[in-house]
């Protein structure tokens, strides 16, 4: 496992977070790179496939992109859910809220606004895909940020999810 935080940005991602934070107050310790993820759009580094001792992934969607995976991308999005139900915390977050979901979808999309919500509540469920829904772009930035610090914290020594007897019960 990498010493240091670093959260791993898929090269297709179209519109990346965290570019112009790396100094940011609001995100202490952002360090990223670029590079090919197989699942989702973010990641830390070490922990970006569910063959990792520990996996997680988070899959990013405009409004206008949640609707059309929802419609004519609908199968490739199921594909990528089947894939992030393997890791350890799968998330999606949406550059959008539940009310602005239903009460003012992409002018562009046919979709019916209860069909995607129903679709969401479904694929939760169904893929264990934690859903965010966020209110704005920047919400949904720190939103993926916390994620994957928190998945991090946790796992680094003496963290929420390690056992910190664990390395002194072998010594002696």
């Amino acid at each position: 496992m990498p010493d240091d935080f670093t959260i791993i940005i898929d090269n297709r991602e179209q519109r990346p977070f965290f570019y112009s934070h790396a100094d940011s107050y609001a995100f202490p310790g952002l360090s990223f790179q670029f590079g090919t993820l197989q699942t989702g759009d973010y990641s830390i580094s070490g922990y970006t496939s569910p063959d990792c001792k520990h996996s997680i992934c988070v899959e990013r969607k405009s409004l206008a992109d949640l609707f059309g995976s929802m419609g004519r991308g609908r199968e490739r999005l199921e594909r990528e859910f089947i894939r992030m139900h393997e890791f350890d915390y799968a998330a999606l977050i949406i550059e959008a809220d539940l009310r602005t979901i239903i009460k003012d979808p992409p002018i562009a999309s046919s979709m019916n606004p209860k069909s995607v919500f129903r679709s969401l509540l479904a694929f939760s469920q169904r893929y264990n895909i934690h859903v965010w829904p966020c209110p704005s772009r920047i919400f949904a930035e720190r939103c993926t940020y916390l994620i994957l610090k928190r998945f991090w914290d946790d796992r680094q020594p003496c963290g929420k999810l390690y056992d910190c007897m664990e390395g002194s019960a072998n010594e002696g």
